[in-house]
């Protein structure tokens, strides 16, 4: 598959089966991830691999996050609600969170720091279907929360941009319908 039908073919995969695709498969997911393009070279991305027991550690921090501000009462409402959120994790065999670790340089722009994280999230995704796993980049407001930059041990300044869930497709993902690039373009000659 050459990289423009990988670009065009490419899916979002919410749904993939229990089976863990091998290490070495995740390991050429980072490693194309690692070849984003990114100014000053400061490599600012930092990848945490999930499976196993670790989704659900991930898990207890997203119902913590579901769960606060609620009084005992409404947590009993939202019990099952509350459940589904930690359960989460648990869509996928592999869950990779992706963190933004910007440079103390006052020359490096943060907003450059996040978009070459950006990109090393596109050529994980785009490696992954190369290799038939499905794919999907997951974020929301929990993603931002405080509580999971402690979880991840991420310090003030740094971000996390959310979380790519990995696994093999269980179905496949229909094509959905793009704007036409000519509403979205301005060519000017200067």
């Amino acid at each position: 598959m050459d990289v423009s039908e990988a670009i065009r073919t490419r899916r979002s995969v919410g749904k993939v089966s229990e089976e863990i695709p091998d290490k070495r498969l995740i390991d050429k997911l980072l490693e194309a991830a690692r070849w984003a393009p990114n100014h000053h070279l400061t490599q600012p991305w930092l990848y945490y691999v999930l499976s196993g027991d670790a989704r659900l550690r991930l898990g207890e921090v997203l119902k913590e996050i579901k769960a606060e501000g609620l009084s005992e009462e409404e947590r009993e409402q939202a019990a099952d609600q509350l459940a589904r959120e930690k359960k989460k994790p648990l869509r996928a065999p592999v869950v990779i969170a992706v963190g933004v670790t910007p440079s103390e340089d006052p020359r490096v722009e943060e907003i450059e720091e996040i978009c070459a994280v950006a990109a090393g999230v596109q050529n994980v995704l785009l490696t992954a279907h190369s290799l038939g796993l499905g794919a999907i980049w997951r974020t929301g407001k929990p993603t931002y929360h405080p509580k999971m930059k402690e979880f991840f041990g991420l310090r003030k300044m740094d971000t996390l941009l959310g979380f790519i869930y990995i696994g093999y497709p269980s179905v496949l993902s229909r094509e959905r319908e793009r704007l036409p690039i000519e509403e979205r373009v301005e060519w000017w000659d200067c």
